[in-house]
């Protein structure tokens, strides 16, 4: 150009530049550091500086000198920022995985809305006739109370040992968690647990006892659920309820029963803390299995709840001072053969039942425990000598309400019911009902029968003494229990109409109508046996005995009471008296004389089964009727144990403490049949063709009018004897 801006002009030139030499054929168009901004100056400094050392000319130097350029530097984190980056992606990643985990173990369970916490199994409170508890009975072993009838101290002390931040948390506890694993790493094993009281509620309520990590996560979520359904308070209620406590007790009121046998409401503060440390380990901290450990962990119970301000320090010193012991065993106790009765008939009163109920029974606690004391002390006392190991009591007043049933000598050891399931030979305990039959059809106290030896077909029974009377009166036979005559009227009246009178006065096991049903040889249960002598101490009423008075749901309401009943008139009352003026006699003259009580009319009759396997006596007042049974479950004979023994000082053993402080009451019609002076008895033997003929006339048999007999004694073959007893029994 002409003007001077032109020299500085450059113009387009394609041609390749030295040093760049492209393939043949094409044409490098790839930009060099000097086409690109800035490139040049650094470029041309760099260059011309080489050039200047090589020697060659480079483009003038304009303006002062400029540093090189330097390409920049990329910045590195530091390790700590790093770090926290990391963890934060991972903490991210942590919760995800979190999410999903509780996501898939909470499609594991049924859907919320549908969530309920299950019904408790019903439990069956027994209680005697003046409201106190006899036994529990269900699943559980206790019902259910409410957290406002307990003392404050224990609830609290459940939340002091198990979790302190009950109140506090939202059903699952951060920093229980933390505490337990940092304990647990330093002691090196599993010291403490970091479930928390809505915890160990879901996991009672909705899972399994496995310990796995699925099972742990569902805990967590049911309790989350149980937080947002339920207040504090009902949590805890629900937890008391449920807690398992060992010993087959579910609920603090089943505990409290087991351990110390008073309600939960009556438990005091060191009884509390023991409840408190026990459900930890059940088994091993049961006060009546190891009652060192459960007192060293109310211990500890005791100071944590000081420790929270629950108690008092006063309090507490006064607890750890009277450390809580357990009660005698219950379990072990003749009560439950009561409620194992209640049991057995419950159904035919009530239906199916959700909820817990109360069954009030007629039994008398103090009588209960009168029963047991006197057959068990008897048979510790006794039992060796004569071979006796068992035995049964039955004690009812004459409507039929039981007011003592032991069915056996220990129910720890056996928890068989004899006094209402075993069916033993009763022996001459069964003939009132012989001379029953036979007064009905005719016969009297004062009728005469000939005690002598008698043959039945190839039978022939002796009496227990082997000895012969002669005549005798019935009063007189029947106080001493002799065989001969028992049988004599048994063929008279038929053994048809002797299972028809024993039947109608309530024995309902199967009778054999034959020879020997005179003798007590066919098998019936102690329970049956009080209750058909029942209509003779009232006077004439068939008896069905019972044990429930009430049944009530937990709320109050009536779901059973015991109305009038009965099997109606079954004697008449004539033959009622009769009966009672000849039983009376066993009291007076014959086999059950040590049983007397003074001021009281009292009747009954002694048993001995064959080979003296079973002993009875079955005795009553007008006011109360009680049986003894005693032998050996396996039927092994006993060395010489018979009714009038030790059954009868069992009898009056107990009879004279029911019978203490009561107004006498006189045996129904007995009066008019009591035992004349001995010279109007010998002239009615001598005179007696009345009634004898009367009886002759009725069954044909024409007996002739017997003449008192000097008392003798007749032989009998040995083998006839062996025989007799292998097989009937000589009984009494």
């Amino acid at each position: 150009m002409a003007n001077g801006r032109g020299r500085d002009r450059s113009e387009p030139n394609f041609d390749v530049p030295e040093g760049r030499v492209a393939a043949p054929g094409t044409l490098d168009l790839r930009l060099s550091r000097q086409d690109r901004a800035g490139g040049g100056v650094a470029a041309s400094g760099r260059d011309g500086g080489a050039k200047r050392k090589s020697g060659g000319s480079g483009a003038p130097k304009r303006g002062p000198a400029h540093s090189p350029v330097r390409k920049p530097k990329k910045r590195r984190g530091s390790l700590l920022g790093r770090l926290v980056y990391g963890c934060v992606v991972l903490g991210l990643w942590a919760v995800i995985g979190v999410a999903g985990l509780v996501a898939y173990h909470a499609s594991q369970l049924p859907p919320i809305d549908q969530l309920a916490v299950p019904k408790r199994p019903p439990n069956i409170a027994i209680l005697a006739s003046d409201g106190s508890l006899l036994a529990n009975r269900g699943e559980t072993g206790g019902r259910v109370v409410s957290i406002k009838e307990l003392p404050p101290y224990l609830p609290r002390a459940f939340v002091a040992i198990e979790d302190r931040r009950f109140y506090s948390h939202f059903g699952v506890d951060p920093v229980g968690i933390a505490r337990a694993v940092a304990q647990n790493l330093t002691r090196r094993g599993v010291a403490q647990g970091g479930s928390t009281l809505t915890q160990q509620l879901a996991k009672n309520l909705f899972l399994t006892p496995e310990r796995s990590a699925s099972r742990k996560i569902q805990e967590a979520i049911l309790a989350l659920w149980l937080e947002h359904k339920y207040s504090k308070d009902e949590i805890l209620e629900l937890y008391l309820n449920r807690v398992y406590f060992g010993a087959g007790a579910y609920g603090v009121e089943a505990a409290a029963q087991r351990y110390f046998g008073k309600p939960a409401k009556g438990v005091s503060l060191a009884e509390a803390a023991m409840l408190g440390g026990l459900v930890q380990a059940p088994s091993r901290l049961a006060p009546n299995r190891n009652l060192p450990a459960a007192q060293a962990r109310a211990a500890q119970v005791l100071a944590a709840m000081q420790e929270l301000g629950f108690v008092p320090a006063q309090d507490v010193k006064v607890a750890l001072a009277q450390p809580a012991k357990p009660a005698g065993s219950r379990g072990g106790g003749s009560a439950n053969y009561v409620a194992d009765l209640v049991m057995d008939v419950l159904d035919d009163f009530v239906g199916k039942f959700e909820s817990d109920i109360v069954v009030q029974t007629t039994v008398d606690t103090s009588l209960q425990a009168t029963a047991e004391r006197a057959l068990v002390d008897e048979l510790n006392k006794q039992g060796t000598r004569y071979n006796v190991h068992q035995g049964a009591l039955v004690s009812m007043k004459p409507d039929g309400a039981i007011r003592a049933l032991i069915g056996g000598r220990d129910y720890a050891q056996s928890q068989f019911n004899r006094a209402t399931t075993a069916r033993r030979q009763p022996g001459s305990s069964f003939k009132p009902f012989v001379y029953l039959a036979a007064v009905e059809r005719g016969a009297t106290p004062d009728s005469v029968r000939e005690d002598a030896p008698i043959k039945i077909g190839n039978w022939q029974p002796e009496n227990y003494s082997h000895r012969y009377e002669g005549a005798v009166t019935l009063r007189s036979a029947l106080a001493q229990s002799l065989n001969t005559v028992a049988v004599r009227l048994g063929q008279e009246v038929g053994p048809k109409a002797v299972v028809q009178t024993a039947q109608r006065l309530g024995i309902s096991s199967p009778l054999q109508a034959n020879g020997s049903i005179a003798l007590g040889t066919s098998e019936v249960t102690p329970l049956e046996m009080v209750g058909a002598y029942g209509a003779f101490a009232n006077g004439g009423t068939g008896v069905i005995p019972y044990v429930i008075a009430t049944v009530k749901a937990a709320d109050g309401k009536v779901l059973y009471r015991r109305g009038e009943g009965g099997l109606g008139r079954v004697i008449d009352p004539n033959a009622v008296g009769m009966m009672n003026a000849m039983m009376h006699e066993t009291f007076v003259s014959g086999t059950a004389r040590k049983g007397d009580i003074a001021g009281w009319d009292l009747a009954g009759k002694t048993g001995t089964s064959q080979d003296f396997r079973d002993a009875w006596f079955i005795g009553y007042s007008g006011s109360l009727v009680t049986g003894v049974w005693l032998g050996n479950d396996d039927g092994e004979p006993t060395k010489k144990a018979s009714g009038g023994n030790l059954p009868v000082e069992i009898w009056k053993t107990y009879m004279s403490v029911a019978l203490k402080g009561q107004t006498p009451v006189p045996l129904p019609g007995m009066n008019r049949w009591r035992r004349a002076p001995e010279a109007a008895t010998t002239a009615s033997v001598a005179t007696a063709g009345g009634p004898e003929e009367i009886l002759g006339q009725i069954f044909g048999t024409n007996p002739q009018p017997a003449q008192p007999q000097p008392r003798r004694r007749q032989a009998q073959p040995q083998d006839d004897r062996n025989f007799f007893e292998k097989l009937f029994g000589v009984g009494e």
